[in-house]
């Protein structure tokens, strides 16, 4: 009898102690993985460890196991990356005690890390205007919010991946009303030329008479005599005359005048009245002697002297002047029409030229004419930022995309997230932005454009806004993630459909960039491929100003007349997209941040993926969510 009791007892007390101790050993599990889950950039904080607490006390309860003295602690020591615990208690023997064995000590360890396989995360981030507003209630701006989330996020994934082989990849594309890919092309994917929604000079032919030789010259000549100087009286003779008569009777005659010294040419011209005359002179010094009765001393002398002249040969050439008539294109006026510009040097980061001026409007006021423009065309060279335009489209009310029948209405290359361009068919080929050639325009009489914009529709050109460099995937060490962080800049117009479109051509690996997405880590395993798209504000289009759709007021890409349900249409873009990008197995997670999370948004995530965020801490904790999902959480014991 004792022998069956000892038997009986000793297997109904080990069953009791093995649920117990199996329950307390998932009530362990569940809290450890609980805490690790609420870990957030302050490590394993009190608020994670009272978690764990909570998981452990809701899943073993003392009274249904039938122990008592619960102990369940959790702690970790890097962090919060691995959570340790560790559960004790004790269970009273029902039938063993008869044998002296009165209770069991039960004891359990657990704990929880998260592991990260190979993954690929591109951010479309919004980078527009709006981004440089303040918080409310704070000084902090939206986007360095944002900087700050995702240096959490890489923090998160780094401790996660610390110590393993695992691969993690990001990839950045900031949009506002386009996005910078351009140093990402090929030059061959962009256009030689494009049409933009331009200016050009337009002149008035004038007639004038031009100069254009002299005729042959008709010579005259004429002679002077300068009679300028004489030089000193001196002694001629020493025969001494007592009067003055007598000494006249002896005086010599004059000589003649006679050459002296070298003669000298100068020559004088001038133009009068349609003539040249041209002055040649020739001049020769010449003197002669003179004789006079000189007295001295009450006694009369012959004294003699030279007299000095040049004598002057001026021959003169008269000459009419021929002319010619010549027509000139003289500059009017400035016409706004779309422009073939040459884009072959731009668009490869060198400078290139174009014809611009400056504009002003001025008084001029005639009818059909209602605005008048100055400032002369001159040649000015600029450089491209790397802002593109979409190449060809198709301006539909709706967009659709199934995986059965493909995107609709098709032919659209603006949604196609995979076809490289055809370098001989420009429909299929990208152009680069071109703000310094860009202008709007009205049209005041049917056919003739005088207007352009920008600031109060009366500044030179049309504003463009370019957002920070994307960047294609590739491993980055923290310094490298966080200047690129720190390098994004709020500026533009919002654009969902633009920034999600070249979201899936970074994320595709079958692709424009596919030999960069779809490269083999080194240790072999699958790639998760990740999206967040980040977005402060709904679909903000605009219609006078280069966006990746040109200047939709002149060029009517999207819409039928350059403005209505411009936001609805490039919201169905967007939609698409998501679904284009979706069919790929790819998961698109999406944040909205300061604004609400609508149906399109909502629509666009894959499923248990949209966070909507009001404040910087509330957008620091959908990003580090994500990074935990981007991560697994796993138990390791």
């Amino acid at each position: 009898m004792l022998v069956g009791i000892a038997i009986v007892g000793g297997g109904v007390d080990m069953s009791r102690a093995y649920k117990a101790k199996n329950r307390m050993q998932a009530a362990c599990d569940s809290a450890t993985l609980a805490g690790r889950k609420a870990v957030t950039i302050n490590g394993f904080d009190t608020d994670a460890e009272n978690t764990a607490n909570d998981y452990f006390g809701t899943n073993f309860d003392e009274n249904s196991q039938e122990v008592r003295n619960v102990v369940f602690n959790a702690t970790s020591d890097d962090n919060g990356n691995t959570v340790v615990g560790k559960a004790t208690a004790v269970q009273d023997t029902a039938l063993m005690r008869v044998f002296g064995f009165n209770e069991f000590d039960l004891e359990v360890d657990c704990s929880a890390s998260m592991g990260v396989g190979n993954s690929d995360v591109v951010m479309v981030l919004d980078s527009t205007g709006s981004m440089g507003w303040n918080l409310p209630g704070s000084y902090q701006t939206r986007i360095s919010a944002l900087r700050a989330a995702m240096k959490n996020f890489y923090d998160t994934l780094s401790d996660a991946t610390s110590g393993t082989n695992a691969r993690i990849r990001y990839g950045f594309v900031p949009y506002s009303q386009s996005v910078n890919v351009g140093h990402l092309l090929e030059a061959d994917w962009l256009v030689d030329e494009y049409e933009y929604a331009s200016r050009r000079p337009d002149y008035d032919t004038q007639t004038t008479e031009v100069f254009d030789y002299w005729g042959d010259p008709v010579y005259s000549t004429d002679t002077s005599k300068n009679n300028n100087s004489s030089g000193s009286w001196s002694q001629y003779s020493s025969t001494p005359y007592g009067d003055k008569n007598q000494c006249i009777q002896q005086l010599p005659s004059d000589g003649s005048w006679e050459d002296h010294g070298n003669s000298t040419t100068e020559t004088t011209s001038q133009e009068v009245d349609g003539q040249l005359i041209e002055i040649t002179s020739e001049i020769q010094p010449q003197r002669k002697l003179q004789y006079r009765c000189r007295k001295s001393s009450g006694i009369f002398y012959i004294n003699s002297r030279y007299k000095y002249r040049d004598f002057i040969t001026s021959t003169t050439a008269t000459s009419d002047a021929v002319y010619t008539t010549e027509e000139t294109e003289v500059f009017d006026r400035w016409i706004y029409e779309n422009v073939i510009h040459d884009t072959s040097d731009y668009k490869t980061f060198s400078p290139a030229s174009a014809l611009v001026g400056a504009s002003k409007r001025h008084s001029d006021n005639d009818y059909g004419d209602m605005f008048s423009w100055t400032g002369d065309p001159v040649t000015s060279t600029s450089l491209w930022q790397g802002c593109i335009l979409e190449r060809k489209t198709v301006a539909s009310s709706s967009f659709s995309f199934t995986s059965l029948l493909g995107l609709s209405p098709s032919g659209a290359l603006d949604l196609d997230i995979d076809s490289a361009p055809d370098i001989s068919d420009p429909e299929t080929q990208w152009a680069p932005m071109w703000p310094e050639v860009s202008y709007r325009r009205w049209d005041n009489s049917g056919d003739h454009y005088t207007q352009d914009s920008t600031t109060n529709g009366t500044s030179a050109r049309s504003n463009a806004r370019c957002p920070t460099q994307s960047r294609l995937l590739s491993e980055m060490d923290e310094t490298s993630f966080d200047n690129y962080a720190d390098s994004l800049v709020a500026t533009g117009n919002t654009y969902l459909d633009v920034g999600m479109v070249w979201g899936g051509r970074l994320s595709s690996p079958t692709g424009i960039f596919q030999s960069n997405v779809a490269e083999e880590p080194n240790n072999g395993a699958e790639v998760a491929r990740h999206l967040i798209f980040m977005t402060d504000g709904e679909m903000a289009t605009v219609n006078d100003r280069p966006t990746a759709y040109g200047i939709e007021r002149n060029e009517h890409r999207v819409t039928d007349n350059g403005w209505s349900n411009q936001n609805s249409r490039h919201l169905s873009r967007f939609s698409a997209a998501c679904q284009v990008i979706k069919a790929k197995g790819i998961r698109i997670w999406v944040i909205a941040f300061g604004t609400g999370l609508s149906s399109h948004l909502q629509a666009c995530a894959s499923d248990s993926s949209a966070f909507q965020a009001n404040d910087a801490d509330q957008l620091n904790g959908a990003f580090q969510e994500i990074a935990k999902q981007v991560g697994e959480l796993r138990i390791i014991q």
